[in-house]
């Protein structure tokens, strides 16, 4: 997948493509669903599969106050769409000077002039240029004047999982849904709906040790980590080290009351470190991954360390009987 980081990255012949535009925060199972349909566009006009997106989020420079916490960091955006079979992704660097551009000017420029536009996928909900104010009859107007075709995608999405209980009814995967269920902590309900484990992103660094004093070292994400971080409690999940090996672990998420902790953190306990491996988990200052598989209890204070090492004992023991021990570490 060719990878701009601006328009003057794109080689001045590229084209024809077919393209999307979207911030395509979580690529969950909707997104996924519109990028094939791009693909397959793409491929029967003999043409480029292009998706432009944005960095950092809009809404993250029009109301910084407000602005929904993301699900992914870019690193594992670019590499999760790079997977769904596309040719190019153009991620442009969003600021108020770009919201400035007219929906006449955006379109031209980055469509047609820089990305050789034969086709451009889009739901009924578009929205696009300064204030908004392009839609879709807008880009069908653009695309009569400057000669490229509008797809039209009826339900911008995908239907939830066929094992959706009564309660989830027909509701649409969306990044507000999987936002919501991690709150909740309910990773399951997130990976059904994005298609995958949810990831978290950070680099190890020190904490307090007292999980190792405790019998129970931890890899400690950094405060820089990328991705949602989902409810306090303690889960089972991957811990992903920077060689690509997955191991399993207990992750815990939360602020550690039992020792009159503030600051919320995030935590991975590597179950059944091989002795003859102990020099693979000196981590500190690498890149790692954190996925999240389910939540096994909440967050509890208890009277002291003695309590606390017990129910550590046990949510270990439950972690490793959830993932089983046909999911071993692998490079």
């Amino acid at each position: 997948m060719y990878y701009w980081r601006d328009l003057d990255s794109v080689p001045e012949d590229f084209g024809p493509s077919v393209l999307t535009l979207g911030n395509f925060d979580g690529v969950h199972r909707g997104h996924q669903r519109v990028l094939q349909q791009v693909v397959e566009a793409a491929r029967l006009r003999s043409a480029a599969a292009v998706v432009v997106s944005f960095d950092p989020h809009p809404a993250q420079v029009h109301r910084p106050d407000s602005a929904p916490e993301l699900i992914m960091g870019l690193e594992d955006r670019v590499e999760t769409l790079a997977g769904t079979g596309i040719d190019a992704l153009l991620m442009m660097h969003y600021t108020l000077e770009l919201a400035s551009n007219s929906p006449e000017e955006f379109v031209e420029r980055v469509f047609v002039r820089a990305l050789g536009a034969k086709a451009v996928v889009i739901g009924h909900d578009v929205r696009f240029g300064r204030g908004n104010s392009g839609d879709l009859d807008t880009m069908r107007e653009l695309g009569r004047t400057l000669g490229f075709e509008v797809i039209t995608i009826d339900d911008f999405g995908a239907s939830y999982p066929e094992d959706a209980t009564d309660a989830d009814g027909d509701r649409r995967c969306s990044s507000t849904w999987v936002r919501e269920a991690l709150e909740a902590g309910e990773v399951g309900t997130a990976a059904r709906v994005l298609g995958r484990l949810h990831r978290m992103r950070g680099e190890v660094v020190h904490g307090a040790a007292r999980g190792r004093e405790l019998g129970y070292p931890t890899a400690n994400l950094g405060a820089t980590a990328q991705g949602f971080v989902p409810a306090d409690g303690i889960y089972a999940g991957w811990l992903i080290d920077g060689a690509g090996t997955r191991w399993p672990a207990a992750i815990s998420v939360g602020s550690n009351p039992t020792f009159d902790g503030v600051d919320r953190q995030v935590e991975a306990h590597v179950i059944n470190r091989p002795p003859e491996r102990v020099q693979d988990f000196d981590l500190y200052g690498q890149s790692v991954a954190v996925e999240f598989v389910e939540r096994l209890r909440g967050q509890i204070t208890y009277t002291g360390p003695e309590a606390l090492v017990e129910q550590m004992r046990l949510d270990v023991d439950n972690a490793r009987g959830l993932l089983s021990t046909e999911h071993q570490p692998r490079r």
